[in-house]
């Protein structure tokens, strides 16, 4: 597709972060828009923004797409108001971080749903549409955590693992009927996704810092030349590079930093072991857990 001007876009996750870079840099573009979000403010407020850009049309739906139901009557609704649908980027996404067994399954659940099962749930429902039009494109937003796996974040490594598949199957398949497949693979973004991912309760979810991330607004115009050149993969920033390299070249050094890493916390689990035998006896009580180790004073009368 190298024209984008005067196509309508179907855009998930629209009203923050990559997706609302996207939307603004779609609508520079002279692209239509039908957007769709959870975040009812977000939505309507990032419609009206767009609306001022003059010669295109924009849409919002509001849809949770952890409703199978709610999003087939979505894209129903999509289809019948704009009658056409030239672009779909399945660009919605949540995080979970903590120890994978303290997840329960209807988080775990909760984000196959949405990270996994809705975008191939999308396409599915597009896919006869797309057969129909000459030069449309699929985009899935896949991350670098699609390709390079890391701890605690199981969950979402194993979903972008799943759309790197599914993209690359149905890439393979439609190819040859004029249908456009990228994957865009970023490393960290500057976005609030870590903030607001959700954990197992035994500390903050880290997020990376600044200087290793790339922004929304990169992020937006490397899968518009996605789509403008049919891109297969698109990884964005230096780190997403390194890694992906290391993966490819090196796997087992990326194998040995996770296992370092591991065996580092259990040599300071045993320092804090022996530390608290140490401590003379019957006067504390030791409570560990695997974030954090303190030592707490015993109650005497107890002791008695």
């Amino acid at each position: 597709m190298k024209h984008i001007k005067g196509k309508t876009v179907l855009l998930t996750g629209a009203a923050s972060g990559i997706g609302e870079a996207l939307a603004i840099a779609l609508a520079n573009q002279g692209c239509h828009l039908y957007l769709v979000d959870v975040n009812e403010p977000g939505l309507e407020q990032l419609r009206i923004r767009l609306a001022a850009v003059p010669g295109i049309r924009v849409w919002s739906d509001l849809c949770d797409l952890n409703d199978s139901s709610a999003t087939g009557l979505m894209v129903e609704r999509a289809i019948k108001t704009v009658s056409a649908v030239d672009v779909l980027i399945n660009n919605a996404g949540i995080a979970w971080y903590g120890q994978t067994q303290l997840m329960s399954d209807a988080q775990f659940d909760r984000l196959m749903r949405i990270n996994l099962l809705a975008p191939i749930q999308i396409t599915q429902l597009l896919l006869p549409h797309f057969l129909k039009r000459p030069e449309s494109h699929i985009v899935n937003m896949c991350s670098i955590s699609g390709l390079v796996a890391g701890g605690r974040f199981a969950a979402y490594h194993t979903s972008k693992f799943g759309l790197i598949g599914y993209t690359e199957a149905i890439r393979a398949e439609f190819g040859r009927h004029d249908i456009g497949v990228s994957a865009i693979c970023p490393g960290p973004v500057l976005t609030k996704l870590y903030q607001n991912a959700s954990s197992d309760g035994r500390g903050h979810v880290p997020t990376p810092p600044a200087w290793i991330c790339t922004t929304a607004e990169i992020v937006a115009a490397k899968t518009i030349r996605a789509i403008q050149r049919n891109q297969r993969q698109v990884l964005v920033s230096p780190l997403a590079h390194l890694l992906f390299q290391l993966k490819r070249f090196a796997p087992g050094l990326i194998d040995a930093v996770n296992q370092f890493s591991r065996n580092r916390k259990k040599r300071r689990a045993a320092r804090l072991a022996q530390i608290n035998g140490n401590t003379a006896s019957g006067l504390h009580v030791t409570v560990e857990h695997p974030e954090t180790t303190s030592t707490v004073p015993e109650n005497k009368s107890r002791a008695a």
